[in-house]
């Protein structure tokens, strides 16, 4: 069930409301979003307990929720969410751009990367300290060194910083440098560390699972909502299909889906999706076309030289070429790029 306060309801009616269904045995989570309240309600209600709601005071309206995803769903009156990321935001309307390299491999690497996405107008910083590799062998990152190296790229830059987390007993000491944790594909149903996550008071960038469906990967952000966490961007990654010619095939059926069954921000990651630079240009400005609250995309200084994923990274000259195409198209659809972000390095968990 999903309770929506009035614009006029005081925490005392909030409060209210939480006691009456607490008393039923039910737990509640508070959303609040920028013109409304609204309650989730954990698990399975009486009968009656919807009427009575519906009219206590400074209840704006009470509705059951179908799916078993209670605090992803969107529900008819519910508004989509904006999630601050430092001084950047995902969602609201506005074009948001996360771009850098897919692995951190030296200071001056991430310097020249960094400087290079700012100046274009990016809004975050992307770069993995910690990589899952199929091979134990494979580069795997520099560790905590990376991250050290990331917050010497936000103080030089001001933007945020987005680096993926790979095990639980990480989240604590990423969430000390990052300010937004990322779930890669390979982790999306990593229960584990969606829990871990989900309590660690930094916004996560959820990746869907490369053979996740769209009911799947919503119940994988459950878990981190659930946790406690309301701050979840989902990102579209693409999926593995029988189709060889591209790295996966990126699923942009699911941008407008996602619009309707969730109010979640949603980006799309066409680098990882396709794993061909020539196709990032081309399916960003789709993915914002079919309505994505932004995109993610890998930029190196010498993508030929790059110690991981060369192929789908962008050079300099084609991140800018990326956001001079994307500017005047996001104005047309009336969703502008959002304002540059400058944010200072995050307060301790």
């Amino acid at each position: 069930m999903i309770i929506v306060m009035q614009d006029a309801a005081s925490q005392a009616d909030t409060l209210a409301v939480q006691e009456r269904v607490h008393a039923e045995g039910l737990e509640t989570r508070v959303l609040r979003g920028v013109a409304k309240t609204v309650i989730a309600v954990i698990g399975h209600r009486p009968p009656e307990l919807l009427q009575q709601v519906r009219r206590m005071g400074g209840v704006e309206s009470a509705m059951p929720i179908g799916e078993p995803f209670k605090l992803a769903a969107r529900g008819p009156e519910r508004e989509r969410s904006t999630v601050r990321v430092g001084g950047a935001a995902v969602g609201g309307g506005a074009v948001t751009v996360i771009a850098g390299p897919c692995t951190v491999e030296s200071r001056a690497q991430l310097e020249a990367a960094a400087s290079c996405v700012a100046a274009s107008g990016a809004h975050a910083l992307r770069g993995g300290a910690f990589k899952p590799r199929s091979s134990p062998y494979s580069f795997q990152g520099l560790g905590e060194a990376g991250l050290e190296l990331l917050a010497e790229a936000r103080a030089a830059t001001g933007l945020p910083i987005v680096t993926e987390v790979l095990d639980p007993r990480q989240v604590e000491m990423v969430a000390e440098y990052a300010d937004m944790l990322q779930v890669g594909t390979r982790n999306a149903q990593n229960y584990p560390l969606l829990r871990e996550v989900g309590g660690c008071g930094r916004p996560v960038l959820l990746k869907r699972g490369m053979g996740n469906t769209i009911d799947e990967w919503l119940m994988c952000a459950e878990y981190v909502l659930a946790a406690g966490n309301p701050d979840v961007v989902l990102c579209e990654r693409g999926i593995r299909t029988f189709e060889t010619t591209s790295r996966f095939t990126l699923d942009l059926n699911a941008v407008p889906l996602l619009r309707q069954r969730t109010h979640l921000p949603l980006v799309v990651d066409p680098s990882q999706g396709t794993g061909h630079w020539f196709m990032v240009e081309p399916l960003t400005l789709a993915a914002v076309a079919a309505g994505a609250d932004g995109v993610i995309v890998e930029v190196h200084p010498t993508p030929e030289a790059a110690l991981l994923d060369g192929q789908q990274s962008l050079n300099f000259d084609h991140f800018g070429a990326l956001m001079a195409a994307l500017r005047p198209m996001a104005a047309a659809l009336g969703r502008p790029l959002a304002a540059p972000a400058r944010a200072p390095a995050p307060a301790a968990a």
